[in-house]
Formats: C-alpha cells, sequence, structure tokens
C-alpha cells in the first residue's frame, strides 16, 4: 500500500535542492548574460531577462528531473506532458488568456481608466517577449503544478492540494515589485485558474497555454506582469492608480481580473463536473 504522506513530503524535500541548484543556475545565467546581480538598481535588458530565465528554467528541469527519477521513480513525461488529444486543450488556453486581456484592456479603456498613448512595434522586443513568457510558463508550471500540486494530490483531497499549491504560488511572487494584500489575492486565483483543469486532467498543456498567453498579452497590451514592467506593443497612462485599473502591478492587480478568474474557475469546474457525468 502507498504511504499517502510521500507526496508531500517530496514537497518539502524539493525546497532545499531547487532554491539552492537553481540558484547556482541562474548565476551563471547572470553571468553569461553580463547583468550585475549584486546591483539592486541594475535594470536587465529583454537579453538579459531571456538568458537568465532560460538558466532558471534548466536547473529547474534538473532538480525536478532527479525527484522524478530516484523519489518519485517515474517517467518525467508523467508531470502532465502526454500530447494525444491535448491540441485543443494548448489553443483553448492561448484563446482564454487572450480573450480575458483584450477584454480587460478595452473595457479599462471606455472606462478612461488607462489612456492610449501610442504604439511602438518592435520585432526584435515582441520575439524576446514570446521566448520570455513561454520559459516562465513552462518553469512555473512544470514546478507548480506538475511537480507540488501532482504530489499533494496523492496526499490530500484533490481541491485541498488546490489551494495549497496556489497559496505556494502565491509566495514565490510575494517580493515582486508593486505587490500588496490584493494583488497577492488575485495571484492566488491564478493560481486556482491555472490547477483546476490539471486536477481533472493531471495533464499541463493547457496551464502551460493558459500562462503563457495571459503574460504575453498583458505585456503588449501595456500591462505590468506581475508587477514588473517590460516591453510593451501598446503603452498607456494611468491618471490614478485604482483597484479598477491595478496601478503598478498591472491586470493581475485589478478587480476585472479577479472576475475573469472567478468566472473562467467557474467555466472549467463546471466543464469537468459535467463531463464526469457523461463519461
Amino acid at each position: 500500500m502507498k504511504n499517502k504522506h510521500r507526496g508531500w513530503q517530496r514537497v518539502l524535500l524539493i525546497i532545499l535542492p531547487y532554491i539552492f541548484i537553481v540558484g547556482i543556475f541562474q548565476y551563471i545565467g547572470a553571468v553569461v548574460a553580463g547583468a550585475d546581480i549584486v546591483d539592486p538598481n541594475f535594470q536587465k535588458n529583454s537579453e538579459q531577462h531571456v538568458i537568465m530565465s532560460l538558466f532558471s528554467l534548466i536547473g529547474t528541469l534538473l532538480v525536478i528531473w532527479i525527484f522524478m527519477k530516484y523519489l518519485d521513480d517515474e517517467k518525467f513525461v508523467n508531470l502532465g506532458f502526454q500530447t494525444k488529444n491535448r491540441l485543443t486543450d494548448f489553443i483553448f488556453g492561448i484563446v482564454l488568456g487572450a480573450v480575458i486581456m483584450i477584454l480587460g484592456y478595452f473595457i479599462l479603456l471606455y472606462l478612461n481608466e488607462i489612456i492610449y498613448v501610442k504604439t511602438i512595434f518592435n520585432f526584435k522586443e515582441i520575439i524576446l517577449s514570446v521566448i520570455l513568457f513561454t520559459i516562465v510558463a513552462f518553469m512555473e508550471e512544470i514546478l507548480l503544478r506538475g511537480y507540488i500540486l501532482r504530489n499533494l494530490m496523492l496526499s490530500f483531497n484533490k481541491y485541498i492540494a488546490l489551494v495549497t499549491s496556489s497559496v505556494i504560488f502565491a509566495l514565490m511572487h510575494g517580493f515582486n515589485p508593486n505587490i500588496d494584500l490584493f494583488s497577492m489575492t488575485n495571484i492566488f486565483l491564478a493560481g486556482i485558474l491555472l490547477g483546476i483543469s490539471y486536477i481533472h486532467t493531471k495533464n499541463l498543456w493547457f496551464p502551460i497555454a493558459l500562462h503563457l498567453s495571459w503574460n504575453l498579452f498583458q505585456t503588449i497590451l501595456g500591462f505590468n506582469v506581475s508587477g514588473q514592467d517590460s516591453y510593451s506593443l501598446i503603452e498607456f497612462s494611468i491618471s490614478e492608480n485604482t483597484l479598477l485599473n491595478g496601478g503598478a502591478f498591472g491586470f493581475e492587480g485589478s478587480i476585472l481580473s479577479v472576475i475573469a478568474m472567478v468566472i473562467s474557475i467557474g467555466g472549467i469546474w463546471l466543464y469537468y463536473e459535467r463531463k464526469k457525468l457523461t463519461t
């Protein structure tokens, strides 16, 4: 009989090795990119950000591969990378993130919460943004949903596991610029949204696609991404930071984000509950 405690124990065990090994890879990435991580005022450019994120992803993959092979005794693909009949999930994730951000942008524009300033087209920056947020989506989903949520589900009820992993997800963003209690709560809800399909499918393609799309369209449309500023195709100004426009934290600090996520979470949950009744 399997020990139900092994899931949460593996989650605890991975914390220190993850911080240590990924920290080493981040340092190597900073050296390769020529970034001064000692200077707190140093501003990374887009290329440096991509390089450092890529090394963080490599470190993440190494740690989780080691744990999957030697502790979980399972293949890496079992994190949720099965591809059969998953193209629709991936496309839906991309579309959902784009629709939420585009609707949010035009609602805020209509309400005069944001004011369009200009469009800055830079093909190189757009490509770097796609690469960056693809790396971030894979890295965070492999760790948070693929490994942590998956293991917590071995020890707890799937909804308790989902809430716990979402708390961890929010805490991981706790040192982001411009964060406050409201935006931290929004990040927690984002964790629920990204994990709600995983507890039913144990597949990562939908959350990866949604995570990528959510972040990419935020930055393209001019919002900060989880408080962090980067290249935007569209630039807008905000006359006053409010809970409606999200202020310096970006769309994830907005009430509109809460509404969009609650509706999406409810819709996805209802879809899988009804699907259970028909199978």
